[in-house]
């Protein structure tokens, strides 16, 4: 990406790292903290061939943005760059008190340069997967884990639902989150882990999500009378959804007035 005065948005692969709990170090600690950060990430792309002028970076303060040309194959960045970054996080974690752990977010396309840096929805999206409430709650709940990937619908259909090298759809995991832009379907995997965790409910599978009475969407939970949340949903598949802080179960009934799913 030139950043020429054109702007012409080109497509790229949006990385961006965030660090767990940084809110709660001192100033006198983040500098280890950045440093930490930026050790483990950028060994991780050079161990995976990933190197500039095929790399931009930006500094986020706790976070790193990083956008990937097309040349880079976006298989190595689940697979490859992924292992590497979660086993140099470990090694960087041995006899430490304060864990450096991590969330990266992952999504696929357009992003404009200009000369303040880059910018595009892909990367609104790519960030706001890494920060969502959703991939907050499933690090906390895997205490021993340092890194939770949070990958879009587009990234693990496109990349990581084929395979390859490193890289096992098996070990994801969808659920819904709550953005700026409206709710959507992500998956998540935290590396070391057969499936990420569910906080309210441990490993409980994902159950199946319900069409609404009338076949419309009910974009909020409703309170259910044991106090779990209850969610009306029109798409059919394997899923659970986060809202209000709690994670709800969902179920599948059959509508025989409507001759549908609910």
């Amino acid at each position: 990406m030139t950043g020429d005065a054109s702007n012409e948005a080109e497509y790229g692969f949006v990385v961006h790292l965030d660090t767990q709990g940084s809110g709660r170090l001192s100033d006198t600690e983040k500098p280890e903290m950045r440093r930490r950060l930026y050790d483990v990430s950028d060994r991780a792309f050079d161990q995976a061939g990933i190197r500039p002028p095929r790399l931009y970076q930006e500094d986020r303060g706790d976070g790193i943005l990083s956008v990937l040309t097309p040349t880079v194959p976006p298989r190595r960045v689940v697979g490859e760059w992924l292992e590497y970054l979660h086993q140099n996080l470990r090694e960087s974690n041995v006899g430490r008190t304060t864990p450096l752990r991590l969330r990266v977010g992952l999504h696929i396309g357009p992003v404009t340069s200009d000369a303040h840096g880059r910018s595009g929805r892909a990367v609104d999206l790519a960030c706001r997967l890494g920060d969502s409430d959703v991939a907050r709650a499933i690090l906390a709940a895997a205490p021993t884990a340092p890194l939770v990937a949070v990958v879009s619908d587009r990234v693990y259909e496109e990349v990581v639902q084929p395979g390859g090298r490193w890289v096992e759809p098996e070990r994801y995991r969808s659920f819904d989150v709550d953005l700026k832009e409206g709710r959507r379907s992500a998956w998540f995997m935290v590396p070391g882990l057969p499936q990420p965790p569910t906080p309210a409910q441990g490993a409980t599978p994902a159950a199946d999500p319900v069409a609404a009475p009338g076949g419309g969407p009910s974009p909020n939970p409703l309170p259910a009378p044991d106090g779990h949340l209850v969610q009306y949903n029109n798409n059919h598949g394997n899923g659970q959804f986060y809202a209000g802080g709690r994670f709800g179960d969902i179920h599948i009934t059959h509508n025989p007035a409507t001759g549908g799913d609910r």
